[in-house]
This record gives structure tokens, C-alpha cells and sequence, in this order.
């Protein structure tokens, strides 16, 4: 059983910064596959980023090279550092978990993963 908590959303002008924290329970966190997704109004939930237990990375193309996924776990925590925000990264985001098991290591759909968080809106200002 994992629960996820995610913080860090808010309101921003185009070109700012925000990160994004999720808090999980458990004491096996550092073996799961972690992710986040984001889903605007009206649109499908959409891949954003995902890490492996092995620390691998794997980024959407409309992220690439403005946002960053990491993880703590000491912490218990995975981040997600956005930079160059656009007014089209406004969405609610949500951070999901995977279980070890036989797989692709860094999931990007979210059948794939078992546990997600409430969201957090992220809102980007023209």
C-alpha cells in the first residue's frame, strides 16, 4: 500500500520556475518506478517524465531539455524541476508509482503504474 502526496503547484508568468514534490509512504520506495503525468481540461491524461529504482530517466518531447525528474530516497520523495514554463504545461499534475516487478524500467503509461497522488494545478500566465 503507497500513498502519494503531491506540493508545489501554483501560478507562474511564462518563462518562470516551479518544482514539484511528491511525498510517498512505504518502506520500499526505493525499488519502485515513479512518474508524472499531467492532464489539462478536456484532454487525455499525458506522460510527462519518469525515473527507474536505477535513477534511468525518460522524458516526453514537449519537456525535453526544460524539465528535470529526480528522487530522494532517503527522503521518500520524488521532484520534478520545471523550467521555460509555458502557458501549455498548464494542467493538473500528478506523480504515480510503479512496483518492482518484469518491465519497462522507466513506465510512460499510465496503466502502468499502481498508486497516484490527488494533483496539483500548475497555471502558466501569458
Amino acid at each position: 500500500q503507497v500513498q502519494l502526496v503531491e506540493s508545489g503547484g501554483g501560478l507562474v508568468q511564462a518563462g518562470g520556475s516551479l518544482r514539484l514534490s511528491c511525498a510517498a509512504s512505504g518502506r520500499t520506495f526505493r525499488s519502485y518506478a515513479m512518474g508524472w503525468f499531467r492532464q489539462a481540461p478536456g484532454k487525455e491524461r499525458e506522460f510527462v517524465a519518469s525515473i527507474s529504482w536505477s535513477f534511468s530517466t525518460y522524458y516526453a518531447d514537449s519537456v525535453k531539455g526544460r524539465f528535470t525528474i529526480s528522487r530522494d530516497n532517503a527522503k521518500n520523495t520524488l521532484y520534478l524541476q520545471m523550467n521555460s514554463l509555458k502557458p501549455e504545461d498548464t494542467a493538473v499534475y500528478y506523480c504515480a508509482a510503479r512496483s518492482s516487478r518484469m518491465g519497462v524500467i522507466t513506465p510512460t503509461i499510465p496503466g502502468e503504474y499502481d498508486y497516484w497522488g490527488q494533483g496539483t494545478q500548475v497555471t502558466v500566465s501569458s
